[in-house]
């Protein structure tokens, strides 16, 4: 299994920010690019066939979140990991959690395994 953290997407990428699609494009470009940093200096590899990417969200504060927008926030994240993984991200199967607990500006854990057919999706 492979494990990483990537910093909390940018709140000009939450489907409920108002934001010109021009700003929106360069945060997201900017943000797809950390994380495609972030998992080629881990040494992340693809595991074969389809991966299990598993997501957990550690908000920077208590404020009530859905998990839809979470996930939304994040399409540009999952974008460079499957960059950096060398992958179509089609290949993953995604599983999200919201932590209860905080970090400092927030996070997301990532974990990536092979999929197994059975594993709930």
């Amino acid at each position: 299994m492979i494990e990483l953290e990537l910093p909390w997407p940018p709140k000009e990428l939450s489907p409920n920010a108002r934001v010109h699609w021009a700003k929106r494009g360069k945060v997201a470009k900017a943000y797809r690019a950390a994380c495609h940093l972030l998992a080629k200096k881990a040494g992340l590899l693809a595991p074969a066939g389809r991966a299990l990417l598993m997501l957990e969200f550690v908000p920077p504060d208590r404020r009530r979140r859905d998990d839809d927008n979470m996930l939304a926030s994040f399409k540009a994240g999952r974008d460079g990991l499957a960059e950096a993984l060398g992958i179509d991200d089609s290949r993953f199967v995604t599983q999200l959690r919201v932590s209860q607990e905080t970090a400092t500006g927030g996070v997301v854990r990532v974990r990536i395994s092979k999929f197994e057919e059975g594993e709930e999706g």
